[in-house]
Formats: C-alpha cells, structure tokens, sequence
C-alpha cells in the first residue's frame, strides 16, 4: 500500500456528466484513479467518509487579489502564503494572484514575491501564475484603480515587465487604449491571456480586440461600458460584445452584491456555464470582519469600507472590492440566481481551468486528473479541501468524526 493511497466514500460525486450518488473515488499518489457508483475494491487504502456530502472538483479562482488581511500587493512572501491558505479554507485548490495598476517597480517587485511564495506554497491554495489587472485602463472605467498610475501601453515597459518574469499568466487591459492591440499580439505570442477590464469601449473595439487575440473579459459589468450615446448615435458597448461574440468568455464576480439576481440569471442565460468563470476578486478583507480596511499595499493602497458582505469607497458613491470566498459564489448563484448546483460549480472549476488551458490536469473529477477535491454539504460549507491528495483544510466538524472512522482498512 501507498501511503497516498485513499478512498473517498459515501459522498454524492460531481462528475463533468452526472452527480453519483453515494459512490466511491479512489486516489493513488495524487491522481484520481477511479470513480464508481459501486464500491471500489482496494487493499489497504485511507478511508475518508464523505458523511453524504457532495464531492466536487478543488474549486479555481482566476482573478483574487487577498484574503484573511493580506494582499498580493504587500511585497511580503507571507502574505501571497496568508491569501493561498486562508482560501484553501473554503474550497479553493488553485488560484491566479491578481497584482493591480500601480508602477513598474511596484508591479516587478509583487512579481518576485511570488515566484519566491510559490516555492514555498505547501498549504494553500496553488499558485497558477500571475494575473496583472493594469496599468493601460480608462480612465473613466478605472473603478477603484489608482488613477495616479492609469496609462496607455508603453512597449518599453511591458516588455521589460514580460522579461523580468516567466510567471505571467494573464493581463488585463482596456482594448481602446493606444497601443493596446498590437500589446494583445505580443501576449498571445508569449502563451498569455489578454482579458478586457475597465474599458470604456465602443463594440467594435470589442470585436477587433477579439480578431487580435483577447477572449475573455474581466469581472463583466463592472467597471466597462454599455450601451452609450456618441453625436447622437447609439453603439453597443465591452457588454453587449461579451454577449454577441459567443466565443468570448466571461468572468462574474458572483457575490451576491455586485450584481442583482436578474443579471446573474442573464448572464447564465446567455453565455451559460460553459463560458462563464466565477471568480471572487477578493481584496485583502475576505474572510475578515467588516470595519475598515485597505485596498491594495499596505503602504500606498486605497482606504476602503467593508459593510453589508462588500468594500465600498468611504463615501459609500461605489464598491471597492469583494470579499468573498468561493464558497459563497457557489451558494449565490444556486440561491439567488437559481442555477443548477452541478452548473454552479462547473462554473467555479471546468470552465475557469479551460481558460487558463489546464483542463487536461484540472477541474473535473476524471480519472487521471490531479485529486484536487473539496468535500462540501447542502449550504455549501466547506468540509474538506485537498490538492494533489494531499488534505489542506479539514472543518472542525469533520476532523472529529474522522478521527474515529478513518482506518487503513481492507475493504
């Protein structure tokens, strides 16, 4: 027997086809080597007793900034290891640390501290690579960015920043900015993603964006343009071209505050779970008490509120930041926009590991896959979260009742 051979049993398992009910999973040194409505037969393997909860894919977050008070932007190698372990605890496997506009030096340095906190990262949510979110925003959908540093693409720039680091994964950018198609090509060319933020573009933007390489847009609604009235005329906007374009996926984030109900089920409508990433965009606050906080570094962030689940501006005039864990993205879209739990979390692990081209690795339970799992109940709260096999997080709840049924059993 190996020592990383276990067998997850009595649980309901979310499979890319079906929910198996009361079936089994057996893990062998990380990977999930079956699944199985009956029992699985194996000598000599750590039983985990699911308690007739649901068994899903590690859930993956591509687009987080912080959580449990600390912020990727805290040039601290603790902090990106305080974020990867506090999400752990609420079912995230895997995430993209989200650096956001700031200067060169600054958007350098976060990319150091990660390289150096990934090597580290042993129990916490695992690291996928850096997301960038800025500099080259408009200026009148910069939301809580810093105006200070909001600034069209300068190839002398990105291109020092694209050297400087093998860990970028993707950038976002506002494609009606100067330059910003031509920094599209670059990035595809490089194996990276470039997303549509903060833009106040017109549809044909959209679409010429698309035709150079960028297919997803970021947090949709927030921060980008809809419809708009230009001398007299009227032209669709960043929304109505994440609609039009089919193949154009799209991030929400789903915690129940930056969109209402009604646009939640639209979006699910029309681009469906296929096309659509649930993300948390969380700032440092998550998983932390309401009362003030900060956006961004500690040393030159934004002063920010958290109130009624949300960041908002001190004025209250707008939100600043999610503070939501996956959990609750799961919870909002079942509960308020009405969707399908197995589309919800579809939506919270094929989809974004598709996107980011780690579908044959990640994000569905299929023999073969790594074992990043999450044990979860009907509210949706998180029991037990493991990445390669190996358990990170194990509620309270759990750990008791576990203690007494797991045995090396032969069975």
């Amino acid at each position: 027997m190996s020592k990383t051979d276990i067998k997850i049993t009595n649980g309901h398992i979310i499979t890319p086809y079906r929910i198996i009910k009361n079936g089994e999973l057996f893990i062998r040194e990380g990977r999930i080597e079956a699944i199985s409505e009956n029992r699985i037969d194996v000598p000599d393997v750590q039983i985990i007793d699911a308690g007739g909860r649901y068994i899903a894919p590690g859930f993956i977050d591509i687009h987080i900034h912080g959580g449990g008070g600390s912020d990727f932007m805290d040039d601290s190698t603790e902090a990106f290891l305080t974020v990867a372990e506090t999400h752990a605890r609420y079912g995230t496997t895997a995430m993209l640390p989200t650096v956001l506009t700031s200067t060169k030096t600054e958007i350098i340095r976060s990319l150091q501290r990660y390289e150096q906190a990934e090597k580290r990262n042993k129990r916490g949510a695992r690291f996928l690579g850096v997301h960038i979110e800025g500099p080259y925003f408009s200026m009148e959908q910069r939301g809580a960015q810093d105006p200070r540093y909001i600034r069209d693409p300068d190839p002398a720039e990105y291109l020092e920043i694209l050297e400087s680091s093998r860990s970028i994964r993707r950038w976002s950018v506002a494609p009606e900015k100067d330059g910003a198609i031509a920094f599209g090509r670059v990035l595809r060319e490089r194996g990276i993603l470039p997303s549509i933020a903060h833009s106040n573009a017109v549809y044909n933007d959209v679409a010429h964006a698309f035709e150079n390489g960028y297919s997803l847009i970021t947090h949709l609604y927030s921060a980008m343009s809809g419809v708009t009235r230009r001398n007299a005329f009227r032209y669709g906007g960043v929304v109505e071209g994440a609609y039009l374009i089919d193949e154009l996926d799209v991030e929400i984030i789903a915690d129940g505050r930056h969109l209402p109900s009604e646009l939640l089920r639209l979006v699910y409508k029309i681009k469906g779970p296929d096309r659509t990433a649930l993300i948390t965009d969380a700032m440092r606050a998550a998983a932390m008490p309401e009362g003030k906080s900060i956006l961004g570094s500690l040393t030159d962030g934004l002063e920010v509120v958290i109130e009624d689940g949300v960041a908002k501006l001190p004025d209250r005039s707008a939100f600043a930041g999610s503070t939501a864990t996956a959990d609750r993205l799961i919870r909002t879209m079942c509960d308020l926009a009405g969707v399908p739990l197995a589309d919800a979390v579809r939506m919270m692990t094929a989809t974004p590991a598709r996107i980011l081209g780690l579908d044959t690795s990640v994000g569905t339970l299929v023999r073969g896959k790594d074992a990043d799992i999450v044990i979860f109940d009907d509210s949706i709260n998180i029991h037990m979260t493991m990445i390669q096999g190996r358990i990170v997080y194990r509620s309270e709840e759990d750990s008791v009742e576990n203690s007494a049924k797991e045995t090396i059993s032969k069975s």
